[in-house]
């Protein structure tokens, strides 16, 4: 399943996501004016591994990523949201490629309220209205 119109179905979800998040962790570190050798030892990492990171290789593990938007607090949302819409069997809208922070905020926001809302209709008594008086 394609994240977008124009990628290929054989690249996968992961590939897509990985790709993007290893440009949005060396854009971001750079921002930061850290080195990578800086961002590897913050880490408690190696420099190859923050290498192969940034490079989008398939084979690092999505939690990897993660550490490193963490430590730079970046957004997950481009990690998380594409793998939504994948497991959703969804095309990923281009458009929502940039920063997701404001779009995660979003689905959070719905989700608890979603959440909250089910939980006060659960909890919430239902009181029988008294039958009128037959006439």
């Amino acid at each position: 399943m394609s994240l977008t119109t124009d990628a290929p179905d054989a690249d996968g979800p992961l590939s897509f996501v990985k790709e993007r998040s290893g440009r949005r962790i060396e854009e971001a570190r750079k921002r930061e004016g850290m080195t990578q050798r800086e961002l590897a030892q913050a880490l408690g990492m190696g420099v190859r591994w923050l290498r192969e990171v940034e490079s989008g290789n398939p084979k690092v593990r999505l939690d990897d990523h993660l550490r490193c938007a963490y430590q730079l607090d970046i957004s997950t949302g481009h990690i998380l949201i594409p793998l939504m819409f994948a497991s959703q069997k969804m095309a990923f809208p281009r458009q929502l490629a940039g920063d997701l922070r404001e779009f995660e905020r979003l689905c959070v926001e719905t989700i608890a309220q979603h959440q909250l809302d089910q939980l006060t209709a659960a909890l919430t008594p239902r009181w029988r209205l008294p039958r009128a008086a037959a006439g």
